[in-house]
């Protein structure tokens, strides 16, 4: 059997003191027989402590900025295949082999799979069940699953050293989006960038509302600056965020003077109602919680959108 190729992990952590570990011990759980230097580059003290407790190598990131971050901790590396793994992400057994084996397969420049939200309960649940559903997700594989093939983007990802040396690694003039820019690069350069849906990682969502809103209007935000950079870029699941909430504002204003017009907005309302009914089955009560997410995910990134 040919030997696999080395292997280093780069991850990036600000105030993580509570899952880098496990993000971490589910690296090690791997097996995978070539595995070389986990790095992880820290905002805070706490997170770098644990993390050296756990084994792994570090590096400061002052900043606190995860493009940053990901390009110190790539710098701190040598192995000739990088995998990508998130401070709040657990990795399944036997993720790190399949995402080489279909790396070499498919001579892809970078291979991954999909986030799992994962919600230990409270708003988690209702939160990880709305960013995994396709009314909150779109059409993304990475979200809501697909077959393997060429895609736009992947949660993650493992990549060839040689790709990101060439490209110059992460664009840390992105605070978000800095994941999809990336892959888009390797688009542009001619590579590929392979979506696997057995590599499925778990994720922990956000805790409340008003992080989740934060987030997602950080991400509305950056996408709006990337499709600046990129005209001709974006996709209908990015363009649908703004033009609900330009559509929701306008029929709410116009209700006033037409009352018809607000059929819009309580249909978006109703809709949301029964997505959250949908899931009563499988969640029991934090599917009522679900409504308000997908609402908070939707508002948040189109005016992060529109403030870009």
């Amino acid at each position: 059997m040919t030997e696999l190729p080395s292997v280093d992990v780069i991850i990036t952590a600000a105030n993580a003191a509570t899952s880098i570990g496990a993000a971490i011990e589910a690296v090690t759980a791997q097996g995978y027989p070539n595995l070389g230097t986990i790095v992880v580059a820290s905002f805070d003290d706490e997170t770098a402590e644990i993390a050296r407790r756990h084994g792994a190598a570090v590096v400061s990131n002052p900043s606190g900025l995860t493009p940053t971050g990901l390009n110190l901790a790539l710098a701190a590396t040598t192995a000739e295949i990088v995998a990508r793994v998130d401070a709040h992400s657990t990795l399944p057994v036997g993720y790190l082999e399949r995402a080489v084996d279909t790396l070499l397969r498919t001579g892809a420049e970078n291979v991954g799979g999909m986030q799992i939200p994962i919600g230990t309960g409270g708003w988690e649940k209702a939160i990880g069940a709305a960013m995994a559903s396709r009314f909150g997700a779109g059409d993304a594989k990475h979200r809501v699953g697909g077959g393997a093939g060429p895609v736009d983007t992947v949660y993650l990802g493992v990549f060839r050293r040689a790709t990101l040396e060439r490209l110059g690694g992460y664009d840390e003039t992105f605070q978000r989006n800095q994941d999809y820019e990336l892959n888009h690069r390797i688009r542009e350069s001619g590579g590929t960038v392979w979506f696997d849906p057995e590599l499925r990682v778990e994720y922990r969502p956000r805790g409340s509302l008003a992080a989740l809103a934060r987030q997602y209007f950080q991400y509305g935000l950056w996408k709006r600056e990337f499709g600046r950079r990129h005209p001709g870029s974006m996709r209908w699941r990015q363009m649908a965020p703004p033009l609900l909430v330009g559509l929701l504002a306008s029929t709410l204003v116009a209700g006033f003077w037409w009352a018809a017009a607000w059929v819009v907005p309580l249909g978006y309302l109703g809709a949301l109602l029964l997505i959250g009914l949908s899931k009563l089955p499988r969640l029991g009560l934090h599917a009522l919680g679900v409504p308000a997410a997908l609402a908070t995910m939707h508002l948040s990134w189109g005016l992060g959108f529109l403030r870009g």
